[in-house]
């Protein structure tokens, strides 16, 4: 397989993915600065543009007047086109959270989470302020969702139970458990009741499952 399909995986021509690494090199390009790279007709460039922008990948960024005559416009990535390229954060989390770890400063990591936590408490909870019973926690599953954890409601226990379908902080998860801690606090909080641990995605379930305990109640089975 061509490098640049196997970097970008299904769904883009070699073509396409040979306009998406060139828009990165240069930053941005008009229409004839990508002709001059690629040896594309100038309409089939233009249909590519069009799927690419169709995609949410290429976007217009501006137009460039170089003399007399129209305008050209200006291509660019947009910030999905720029997540089709490698990227290292979550391996330099990783790496900095196990150094922390090996130092024993692990407490900053802690204190860091407590801190983000703190950020959001206020505005979170005014989101959940008079609200009640099934409505709350809809509300609560709503956040989390917005946060990346894809939360669904489970009614078919008693008490019902609130089930984290992915994990957006895995990779950091997987050298502490802090970041759970944190969320669960946050969590708690913002429902008024007591948590109980029913499965975990670090011990290998396929989610993260919480029973609901009673009100005001403090967290049980915290993540170690």
């Amino acid at each position: 397989m061509n490098r640049r399909r196997s970097l970008f995986g299904p769904g883009l021509g070699e073509s396409q993915a040979a306009i998406l690494e060139l828009l990165l090199r240069r930053g941005r390009a008009t229409l004839a600065d990508l002709e001059a790279d690629l040896d594309l007709a100038t309409e089939t460039l233009r249909d590519h543009l069009a799927a690419l922008a169709a995609k949410g990948l290429v976007e217009r960024s501006g137009v460039r007047r170089d003399g007399p005559g129209r305008p050209r416009v200006v291509y660019g990535l947009s910030e999905s086109g720029l997540e089709m390229f490698p990227r290292r954060e979550a391996d330099l989390l990783r790496e900095l959270t196990r150094f922390l770890a090996e130092e024993g400063n692990l407490h900053l990591l802690e204190e860091f989470f407590e801190r983000r936590a703190s950020a959001q408490r206020e505005e979170l909870i005014g989101r959940v302020s008079g609200l009640e019973g099934e409505e709350r926690l809809r509300e609560v599953a709503r956040i989390l969702s917005e946060q990346g954890f894809m939360a669904e409601i489970e009614h078919e226990e008693s008490p019902p139970r609130i089930r984290l379908c992915h994990c957006p902080i895995r990779d950091l998860v997987e050298v502490s458990h802090l970041p759970c801690r944190a969320e669960l606090r946050l969590v708690r909080e913002l429902l008024g009741r007591s948590l109980h641990r029913v499965s975990y995605m670090p011990d290998g379930d396929d989610s993260c499952t919480y029973s609901l305990g009673a009100e005001s109640g403090t967290l049980s089975n915290p993540p170690a």
